[in-house]
């Protein structure tokens, strides 16, 4: 009675919006709180916690970008005023509140600060993938009101002046020099000069109107399936879960330690706008810019001079980081291959055995001061404690090379509409393979469990987004009756509480026999089988037996994204392993190489004997000639920014 009561006082003093229900479609809706006994705290809104912040960190480094060959650094007091600049600026332009500003960019200063000072504004903002099409990012304007575009440079901006919007009123580029000036078109210099026009009183006014249960960010889905859906995030969803999800990943508090990591996926993605924006304010982070080429071969180097004290990289990222340092170690001499091949098997193991904290053995200290230690040097990551992985699922091949790094990947597990991590790993929550615990303050629901206990999984918890932007249907279908969000995935949790995603129920095969497959776990044991397989994608709805389509891991054209016709070094390497001297895909397809096809077939053939039943055994397969891409549709846009990574030689 006593905690209700006081839930019931912190909503009484809480300055909330009227609200009926737990959900909205409307842009200037307002939502009920999922407030109860295990997340009482206060409601907040993103101008709060920004100035909490700077209470706190005033004078510590927020923002590094490198011009040329200097750092330049923004205080978090700085970061803060020219917040109230951009605020400015775009309520000078005419955003309207509960209108958006768009942003199309690679991540920068520029971008963290037209994202808050949006907010402080009264917009909504809205990140659109430099990957995008012109008419999906033409989509996002319309959908979400633009009334300012930001973008990066003269390539973004060619997209959005090829059709009229009807609620844009200014575009603002914030690098490189401007072509030609065109009507209610401003360089960044004379955006930020604009809010030299509007008084602080008139800022302060709309920020202090602003309620913690409005919305005041857009997050739009790959639209793998359809056009993208705007995902409306509240002000208490950004405020709440960059508290509470950070914490349960162990990223400190300025006081005790300041954070240090390199932005980098794209921000239009809730796990790098969590991970580094909104998190960045909530404690007090040092976020270094990397340069837009990073994922083609800059990105180390922005490592090297930042040496951050975590990271965090989705699936792709950390796979393809990991072709690069095989490749690195088969081009070292005899006596350095061995010795790296011994640290790492001897590092796997004991990581395998002990838990991180656990003291290892005197073999895994000198194979750590010897090797490994050296490796993380060069990679950058001398100082990073924490490494994170999320926005999709990792396969264990991945998973134990790093372990054999001394390297724990901590995955995260959740959603757009769940404001990011649901689930989080961390240095006192893993468990391999597992997505972690459920983050303290949200709660979980298996529903529909079958006997081997795997249930779709289902979230609650003041992460838990508003709605689906003008898409009623699509929000009653996303949460059940009592407004818990329903994941689409399936998984099982242990004893202690970790979670084991086991597939998608939207993936879930159905043979024509009636039996149930989950394609993920064979998937992943294929590519582990078989290294030399880049993607292996399972056949079988409403079949009478399981087929497999699968593509060659091959090199990346960096410039086009596309794959080529080149098999990479591993690939080539697996070739060789077994008497073969193919080079391109184009030397194996159709049948032209038979000893890579006789030991694809024995790969196959030992995925099949651990199989569970006659049904989930794989009976035939296919080699495409290409390896699925953006480019050539396979992938959704969400992809774009990771398909593909080159790493420094060294």
């Amino acid at each position: 009675a006593s905690e209700k009561k006081s839930i019931e006082e912190v909503l009484a003093g809480a300055e909330l919006a009227p609200a009926q229900c737990l959900w909205t479609t409307e842009a200037s809706g307002s939502v009920q709180l999922r407030m109860d006994e295990l997340c009482p705290e206060q409601p907040i809104t993103v101008h709060q916690m920004f100035t909490n912040s700077v209470q706190k960190y005033g004078k510590l480094t927020a923002l590094a970008s490198k011009r040329g060959n200097k750092w330049e650094k923004v205080t978090f007091s700085e970061y803060y005023h020219l917040s109230r600049m951009a605020a400015k600026g775009f309520l000078k332009l005419g955003l309207e509140q509960f209108h958006s500003v768009a942003i199309l960019g690679f991540n920068s200063a520029e971008w963290f600060i037209a994202a808050v000072g949006t907010v402080f504004a009264g917009g909504i903002m809205a990140g659109i993938y430099t990957t995008n099409s012109p008419d999906a990012c033409l989509y996002v304007a319309k959908d979400s009101r633009a009334n300012v575009i930001v973008v990066e440079n003269q390539k973004q901006l060619d997209k959005i002046l090829q059709d009229k919007l009807p609620h844009l009123k200014a575009i603002v580029q914030y690098s490189g020099s401007l072509k030609e000036k065109l009507p209610n078109f401003y360089s960044w210099e004379e955006f930020m000069g604009l809010g030299l026009e509007v008084s602080d009183q008139e800022l302060d006014e709309v920020i202090s109107s602003q309620k913690a249960n409005q919305c005041c960010a857009l997050i739009y889905t790959s639209g793998t399936t359809g056009s993208p859906k705007g995902v409306m995030l509240s002000h208490d969803n950004i405020t709440w879960t960059a508290h509470h999800a950070s914490r349960a990943g162990d990223m400190q508090p300025a006081e005790i330690r300041q954070e240090s990591l390199v932005s980098y996926l794209p921000l239009s993605h809730i796990a790098a706008q969590i991970y580094d924006l909104w998190t960045g304010i909530q404690w007090g982070e040092q976020v270094s810019f990397a340069q837009p080429d990073a994922l083609k071969g800059s990105l180390v180097d922005t490592l090297r001079e930042v040496t951050p004290t975590a990271h965090m990289g989705v699936p792709r990222v950390w796979e393809k980081i990991m072709e690069k340092i095989k490749e690195g170690i088969s081009r070292c001499g005899y006596m350095k291959r061995k010795l790296v091949t011994w640290a790492m098997s001897v590092s796997l193991e004991a990581n395998q055995r002990l838990t991180k904290d656990e003291e290892k053995s005197f073999l895994f200290t000198l194979a750590d001061s010897l090797v490994l230690q050296k490796l993380h040097a060069e990679l950058g990551i001398s100082n990073c404690v924490k490494f994170f992985s999320g926005a999709a699922p990792i396969g264990n091949e991945t998973l134990q090379f790093f372990l054999g790094l001394n390297i724990w990947l901590y995955e995260a597990y959740g959603m757009s509409e769940s404001s990011g991590p649901h689930f989080m790993s961390g240095p006192k929550a893993y468990r391999f393979s597992s997505c972690g615990k459920v983050v303290p303050g949200c709660r979980y629901k298996l529903v529909n469990v079958d006997a081997d206990g795997i249930g779709e999984v289902c979230f609650w918890g003041r992460n838990v987004f508003m709605g689906f932007l003008n898409l009623e249907d699509k929000t009653k279908e996303a949460l059940d009756e009592d407004g818990w969000l329903r994941s689409g995935d399936l998984g099982k949790v242990d004893e202690d509480g970790f979670l084991y995603i086991t597939g998608r129920i939207k993936e879930l095969i159905i043979t024509a026999g009636g039996e149930n497959v989950a394609p993920l776990s064979i998937e992943d044991a294929v590519k582990q089988e078989l290294p030399i397989i880049s993607n292996a994608m399972l056949i079988g709805d409403k079949r009478k037996f399981l087929s497999m389509l699968l593509t060659l891991k091959c090199t990346i054209n960096p410039e086009t994204t596309e794959p080529t016709d080149i098999l990479s070094l591993g690939a080539v390497e697996f070739c060789q392993r077994h008497g073969s001297q193919s080079t391109k895909v184009s030397d194996i397809i159709g049948g032209k190489d038979k000893i890579v096809y006789q030991s694809i077939e024995e790969g196959i053939a030992r995925v099949n004997s651990k199989a569970t039943s006659n049904a989930q055994r794989i009976q035939k397969w296919t080699i495409i000639g290409k390896d699925f891409s953006i480019v050539g549709g396979e992938l959704g846009e969400c992809c774009a920014h990771i398909t593909f990574i080159q790493w420094g030689q060294k």
